[in-house]
């Protein structure tokens, strides 16, 4: 006589709460670099700025120019092009810096910072190692436009008249240079070994700056 056994009960797997796991979304400047395809470390560079600015600091109405300098010493027969450059132009969202007699000017008649409106700035973006000189520096400053191009004149309400002799004096301040010269941002980046990316920011002038009396 032949007995068949049952087949032994089917083991349960036991349940995992454990949540499933999804792969990370690119970052937001992962997926600019990615979709903009910088040719240079320069242009991935300034695209890190540019994204920086906006994200970070709140910058508005950004852009960005090609930068063209003379070589300093051309040579016809030479067919290696110059390093492209690159400029951002933006508005802050407060003034990154105001002259001391600019300052004191406004102070006589009662304005604020926040009472006159905002200038377009330019940045330079640069690389940490990057070399440069004064003469090409000072070719950056001799590219850039005296003044302001988006500053309405139209000014209402109760300091209408000091903000008019305000613009007005500003502008011949800026021919001749009593509030200072020409002025940018240069934004470094640490890109080299064991940098993490940080973009710091510093105040350039073309020329002189007269010292702040505390």
């Amino acid at each position: 006589m032949t007995t068949t056994m049952p087949p032994p009960p089917a083991q349960s797997q036991p349940q995992s709460n454990a949540p499933t796991a999804h792969p990370l979304e690119p970052s937001a400047l992962t997926t600019l670099l990615s979709t903009t395809a910088p040719s240079t470390p320069l242009s991935a560079s300034t695209i890190q700025i540019l994204h920086n600015l906006q994200h970070q600091h709140l910058w508005t109405s950004l852009r960005v120019h090609d930068l063209h300098l003379p070589s300093p010493n051309p040579n016809p027969d030479s067919t290696t092009p110059n390093d492209p450059l690159y400029l951002i132009s933006g508005i802050p969202p407060h003034h990154v810096y105001t002259h001391p007699d600019e300052q004191l000017f406004m102070l006589e008649r009662g304005l604020r910072d926040e009472d006159v409106e905002l200038d377009r700035m330019f940045v330079l973006p640069t690389v940490e190692g990057q070399s440069w000189s004064l003469r090409k520096m000072a070719g950056v400053f001799d590219s850039l436009p005296g003044g302001d191009d988006e500053t309405s004149r139209e000014v209402e309400g109760e300091k209408a008249d000091k903000l008019r002799e305000y613009y007005e004096y500003r502008e011949k301040a800026r021919v001749t240079r009593e509030w200072g010269g020409k002025r940018m941002l240069l934004a470094m980046v640490d890109r080299q070994m064991g940098g993490d990316g940080t973009v710091v920011y510093y105040v350039v002038h073309d020329g002189a700056v007269k010292p702040r009396q505390n």
